[in-house]
């Protein structure tokens, strides 16, 4: 009995998915619940597990676009999984095809040994020798020269006699703007998957449609170092988990968008949208590329439950799983562009949200403090936002918020209580 496999739906709203890559290959025995492919749709990469054990027979090709509901392959469930005769009996073939190929090889050695015999000697005569000195011939110190500056001697005019090329032509030749240079000029080509495509379509769209600013900051980041250095081995002890800067941007975000809660708003239309929770989306990187999967709730997250949160969504990415839900929503993005050694960037805001906070890398660098200058870590920090909808006074204010909490944390996000805030 043959299986029929359709694509199932990832999620509401998706109609459609690609064929990103066969695990299995046509013909091959699969294992019930074995991922047999992956699958782009234009917000995730989802893996396609074989419904039941058999022989597959495949009905679609890499980089197929197949609607939600199509058959895609077949698994012959009543086919038996193959046992050691046929390895045996591939040994032999390979055996016989070695064998073949190695009698076809003596064959066409002696066909290139009879070809050798039947070309004339290249042994110089006087008359050959004459013709290596012909026109357009470069003398050996000329030879030298051209190879070095990878100049073809073809391209150039020699002044010797009978229009032999010296040194002198060599030393003054010019290497073209449009010639191609002595090293390798490949290229490849692929095809884009669906997600890459839709994450490209929509940032084109994002500068496209919006009226998108950047305002900037800089953060003194040495209270969350000193708190860092002193509870985070307590604290991950504890807890499983590290104790991260992200956790604590998050919680300051979370401040922030009490304060000025238009930032936590979208454009609907002729309506502004604007939410009284915080959903806040996290840019982490995955084989795929970057993705945004969302902390759901986060206004109601204390460290540790931001910092769980954190780690099973980027394991989740990581490894693949990462469901198409939870990407789904966010009312405000943070990106951290500081692991890849960023020192600043302009975000682009993350569709059909507001605004994104940028983080970066951490610097030690001299600033004044109290009238003296001090080595401190500073992070530069940047808030993209809709200007549509967030006047500058929001967005600044928004972003000093930030500062402010990031800067006191004891305080303005602890509560005074650091034991208790870290639930130590």
């Amino acid at each position: 009995m043959a299986l029929e496999m359709k694509v199932p739906s990832p999620g509401e709203s998706i109609t459609e998915v690609e064929i990103a890559e066969w695990l299995v290959e046509d013909g091959d025995y699969v294992e019930k619940d074995q991922a047999i492919a992956e699958v782009d749709s234009d917000k995730a990469t989802l893996e396609l597990p074989a419904e039941a054990s058999g022989i597959i027979t495949l009905k679609a090709e890499e980089g197929d676009a197949v609607a939600v509901g199509q058959v895609v392959c077949l698994i012959d469930t009543e086919a038996e999984k193959p046992g050691g005769s046929g390895d045996n009996k591939e040994t032999k073939d390979k055996e016989n095809s070695k064998g073949g190929s190695s009698d076809k090889k003596d064959e066409e050695d002696k066909d290139v040994a009879d070809t050798k015999s039947e070309e004339p000697s290249k042994s110089s005569t006087p008359s050959q020798k004459q013709d290596s000195h012909a026109k357009g011939s470069p003398s050996p110190a000329a030879k030298k020269i051209l190879d070095e500056k990878g100049v073809d001697t073809k391209d150039i005019e020699g002044s010797g006699k009978d229009g032999r090329i010296t040194k002198e032509d060599a030393v003054q030749a010019k290497t073209s703007m449009g010639s191609p240079g002595r090293g390798k000029r490949g290229e490849s080509k692929k095809k884009m998957s669906m997600l890459r495509r839709k994450v490209a379509s929509r940032l084109v769209s994002v500068k496209n449609d919006t009226a998108m600013l950047t305002t900037f900051n800089e953060v003194d980041m040495q209270s969350i170092f000193n708190l860092r250095k002193k509870y985070k081995e307590e604290f991950k002890d504890k807890h499983g988990v590290s104790l991260g800067f992200m956790s604590f941007f998050t919680l300051a975000v979370v401040r922030a968008l009490d304060q000025f809660p238009g930032v936590n708003s979208m454009i609907d239309g002729d309506h502004q949208v604007s939410f009284d929770y915080k959903d806040i989306s996290i840019a982490v990187s995955g084989p795929k590329g970057l993705m945004v999967p969302v902390i759901r709730n986060a206004e109601n997250l204390s460290f540790r439950g931001v910092e769980d949160e954190v780690k099973r969504l980027a394991v989740k990415a990581r490894d693949g799983k990462i469901t198409v839900d939870e990407m789904t929503g966010g009312t405000f993005t943070i990106t951290n562009g500081g692991v890849f050694g960023s020192m600043l960037s302009t975000p682009i805001i993350n569709p059909p949200q507001s605004a994104i906070l940028g983080m970066h890398n951490i610097v030690e660098r001299p600033v004044a403090i109290d009238g003296h200058v001090e080595i401190r870590p500073i992070m530069y920090v940047a808030l993209s936002y809709d200007h549509r909808i967030i006047d500058g006074k929001e967005s600044v204010g928004f972003l000093v918020a930030v500062k402010e909490a990031i800067e006191n944390p004891e305080e303005l996000l602890m509560d005074n209580d650091v034991k208790r805030a870290l639930e130590l």
